[in-house]
């Protein structure tokens, strides 16, 4: 984790310091934002269940010229989901939440003033999890990876001050590859909307 953590900051330090040296826009602020998770899962009779409502909030700094820029963010993240398993006749619900912090580096590239398309990739770090199986007996607690990577895209608007996203979160990498001995697929996967005050 700590490797993965040290090439994601040094990677954004150099990207950041060869824009800066070509950017005529910089900016930075505080971003907060609601998101829509789920997880998807691919193992034998696991099907996905009913999404979480989350939250994030933290930090974005804007770069780059007229046309193309890049938008690194520090975020704090709350979210999860739901999936299911069919044993039988019975069928179990899983319930998992994850406390994060999100690193994404988005590339953009503006339309007009306002309309933004973006994408990039997505440092996931998990600092906490939970985990409950409500209509099952017993306790499991899954082995989360404490680190993934993933990517996001999705499009945005500027209007004077503010910026607001609207972004799909996908994995890349398995949170967790078995769950009460069945072995899955599990993925994290967000609808994110967010605002973002630029301060100058």
């Amino acid at each position: 984790m700590k490797k993965v953590l040290k090439n994601n900051l040094i990677l954004m330090i150099f990207l950041l310091a060869f824009v800066q040296t070509h950017a005529q826009e910089f900016s930075i602020g505080p971003k907060i934002g609601i998101s829509q998770g789920n997880i998807s899962v691919n193992g034998t009779d696991f099907t996905k269940g009913n999404e979480k409502l989350g939250y994030h909030a933290g930090l974005f700094a804007r770069l780059g010229g007229n046309r193309i820029y890049i938008q690194p963010e520090v975020l704090y993240t709350n979210t999860g989901g739901e999936f299911q398993n069919s044993q039988g006749n019975n069928t179990v619900t899983y319930t998992a939440s994850f406390d994060r912090i999100d690193i994404p580096l988005m590339g953009g590239f503006k339309i007009a003033r306002v309309f933004r398309v973006q994408a990039g990739p997505v440092a996931t770090f998990i600092i906490d999890s939970e985990f409950s199986s409500g209509n099952a007996p017993g306790s499991f607690d899954p082995d989360y990876n404490s680190t993934t990577l993933g990517y996001q895209a999705g499009i945005g608007l500027d209007i004077a001050n503010m910026i607001l996203d609207f972004k799909y979160e996908g994995a890349l990498g398995k949170h967790a590859e078995s769950i009460a001995g069945f072995a899955t697929d599990q993925r994290q996967n967000q609808l994110m909307l967010s605002l973002g005050i630029r301060l100058f």
